[in-house]
């Protein structure tokens, strides 16, 4: 395969000494970032106490022969502490480690580890399909390496005694750059050795033509073991009889950790020879189907794909495949999905959260949801295997995809602020997963965020008398009036109660959705300031921790949502546990409140539906007050942050009443989107957010 660095496509601008200079810059920054991600992970590692880094090993001290055993004569199991869940072969690689003196064999395995990540990086980026495009080809190679970095199973695979990138830098070596049948089937042996499911690729090799090299790794593979059985004969009874391919070496089979099916299947409550058969047929069909896949990416010329298809069928099906063994999965982002240029983004996003972020931020704690919350990378690594449609190299989308309508661009209204050429205004509906991907994640990061800033009692509690003295200053200290007067009306109470509780979420959401199937090009412009005063609010929770009215002792403020409290070790009631209560300044309730009835003014078509849209701040803002959970002057922060959402909006990509372009017509016949030619006068062209 011809390295990647060197193609080159009609529009890479080869010649081009400034487009040169930006990639190289851009190189040079990447690489310098996933040199920090690397220094943070060696950290994270290294303040491990030398004592405890090395039992981490969970490996016996001797070697066999060596004077282990009293006489030089049984040698202790390396499965003795329960903990090894490697293969006898890499138990025998790792034994003699352990007699290295703790910090040196600390400082060399995480540096040893580390630069195998970036030699992977390094490798698979050399085995991109050709045609590349030149910045591809320049920051491939620092992109997958930083985003390894930060992966789960690099995160993992940096503990002691697991090799779990080893074997897939011996594959990667295997298939890209190592010349002759020979050695390469040589290295995929080994890296069956090591982790045995990887025997998988043996068949790949095989039914791709590469035969001498599928017989020498399947070959390879019996010697390495055979050498371990003789070696360690207690040991290899153990791992390959007693549990049948590691099965419980390590951690509980059904644990979180286990991601296969096997482990998937226990999770759900099967078990004895039901669970067994079902597996089996699971694993027979998933082998089936992701070793066909591989082999026509291959022959496709998408080997990178092709490799990454079948590591993670060999995860999936494994009876025990660790979270650090799931490194295939992120180089599945090898494979293009997708007709249209905005849907291209949605597999790698997908696959990058879903190796990064831990399952509860990918998915609310429901409990209908535990079975894919708990199975996320073994579901990500079935779907590339099994499901995803990669595009094959033949498709007239491969390179020239359908690209997003943008609107013509606008002017500046301030000429010291230009607009930011990369924000360009996109017309079209954007790819649906993707929008609720994002959206789940950043609100669950802005949970977290919310959730981790200051809750000094003491501190938010001077903050709250330093508010309630200038609204006092003001005239508008009116909150433990109203608060008493909703008291002192049930229905009234109800009422304002029910609504705090219940049309916070709801109306935001719904109207998302209906701009995103009626108004997509409104759609992108009401979800980037709602996005960006949300991002600003939570710059106030840290700055500004404010205890609201209820939580203020001494003052006489009656909880009507959450009852009497304690404030002497307040409880909060039920959502204590998930929400920061001194996260008050601004007050996103009418923030987002706000931010409806403003989207709604201006979008919506008839007076009534305007009318409810300026309705529903002015009813939220009496239920903020009434129920004694937010200051008056929380309600102006939260204007003022919404504000400055829509401003930054309109600084980054002009105003809303852009104009939209105008469909042509692909030569093929499919319908595509493209920008409307410069002389065409705007009254000829539809306004935005019309219905496509």
């Amino acid at each position: 395969m011809a390295n990647a660095a060197e193609h080159s496509t009609a529009d890479g601008h080869a010649g081009v000494i400034g487009g040169n200079s930006r990639l190289g810059a851009a190189r040079l920054l990447l690489w310098a970032l996933a040199g920090a991600l690397a220094v943070r992970q060696a950290v994270a590692v290294l303040r491990v106490p030398p004592a405890e880094w090395l039992g981490g090993f969970h490996l016996p001290g001797g070697l066999p022969g060596s004077g282990g055993g009293a006489g030089g004569g049984a040698v202790a199991s390396v499965y003795d502490v329960g903990q090894f869940a490697g293969t006898p072969f890499a138990g025998l690689v790792l034994k003699p480690l352990v007699g290295l003196a703790a910090p040196s064999l600390e400082v060399a395995w995480t540096s040893v580890t580390l630069l195998f990540v970036a030699a992977i990086g390094l490798v698979a980026a050399r085995g991109l399909p050709d045609p590349v495009p030149r910045r591809t080809a320049l920051l491939a190679a620092p992109v997958l390496t930083a985003l390894m970095m930060v992966s789960l199973p690099v995160r993992e695979a940096a503990s002691p005694g697991r090799t779990a990138v080893v074997p897939v830098l011996l594959v990667l070596l295997a298939v890209f750059r190592v010349p002759g049948d020979r050695p390469a089937g040589f290295l995929v042996g080994l890296a069956a050795a090591l982790q045995p499911a990887l025997l998988l690729f043996a068949p790949l090799l095989w039914l791709t033509g590469r035969r001498p090299t599928a017989r020498t790794a399947a070959v390879t593979f019996a010697a390495a073991t055979a050498l371990s059985w003789a070696a360690l004969p207690r040991d290899s009874w153990t791992y390959w009889v007693h549990h049948l391919a590691g099965t419980g070496l390590g951690g509980a089979p059904d644990g979180l950790a286990n991601q296969s099916v096997h482990g998937a299947l226990l999770r759900l409550g099967l078990t004895g020879p039901v669970e067994v058969l079902l597996y089996a047929a699971l694993a027979g069909l998933i082998v089936w189907f992701g070793l066909r896949r591989a082999v026509r990416y291959a022959r496709d010329g998408q080997l990178l794909l092709a490799v990454a298809v079948t590591g993670c069928v060999a995860v999936a099906v494994s009876p025990t495949g660790w979270r650090h063994q799931l490194l295939w999965v992120l180089l599945a982002v090898a494979g293009k999905v997708g007709k249209r240029a905005a849907d291209r983004r949605v597999w790698p996003v997908a696959v990058v959260l879903a190796m990064t972020l831990p399952s509860a931020v990918l998915l609310p704690n429901l409990t209908a949801l535990a079975p894919v919350r708990d199975n996320v990378l073994l579901l990500t690594a079935v779907a590339a295997a099994c499901a995803v449609p990669f595009l094959p190299r033949s498709s007239p989308y491969w390179r020239d995809p359908v690209p997003a309508d943008y609107g013509r661009p606008a002017q500046a209204r301030w000429s010291r602020v230009p607009l930011l050429p990369f924000w360009r205004r996109v017309l079209s509906r954007p790819n649906l997963l993707l929008e609720l991907l994002l959206i789940r994640v950043g609100y669950s990061l802005y949970s977290h965020i919310r959730a981790a800033a200051p809750t000094s009692r003491s501190l938010a509690e001077g903050n709250g008398s330093q508010i309630l003295g200038i609204e006092r200053a003001l005239g508008i200290d009116i909150e433990h009036a109203v608060n008493h007067a909703v008291v002192d009306t049930p229905w009234l109470e109800a009422f304002f109660n029910f609504y705090y509780t219940s049309f916070h979420f709801v109306v935001p959401l719904t109207i998302l959705a209906v701009l995103y199937w009626r108004r997509p090009g409104d759609y992108r412009w009401a979800r980037a300031s709602l996005g960006l005063a949300t991002v600003l609010a939570l710059a106030g929770f840290w700055l500004y921790p404010l205890a609201p009215p209820r939580l203020m002792p001494g003052l006489g403020f009656v909880d009507t949502v959450h009852g009497p409290q304690d404030l002497a070790n307040p409880s909060y009631g039920a959502m204590t546990a998930i929400s920061n209560q001194y996260a008050a300044m601004p007050s996103l309730h009418f923030g987002w409140s706000l931010w409806c009835g403003i989207v709604i003014v201006v979008l919506a078509p008839k007076g009534w539906q305007k009318l409810l849209g300026a309705l529903h701040p002015l009813i939220t803002v009496c239920a903020i007050v009434a129920t004694a959970n937010h200051w008056v002057l929380d309600a102006v922060g939260g204007a003022v942050v919404v504000s400055a959402g829509f401003g930054l909006v309109h600084v980054l990509s002009g105003p809303r009443g852009l104009h939209m372009s105008l469909p042509a017509q692909r030569g093929d016949g499919a319908d595509r989107e493209a920008p409307a030619p410069p002389d065409m006068a705007p009254a000829a062209q539809p306004v935005a957010g019309s219905r496509p």
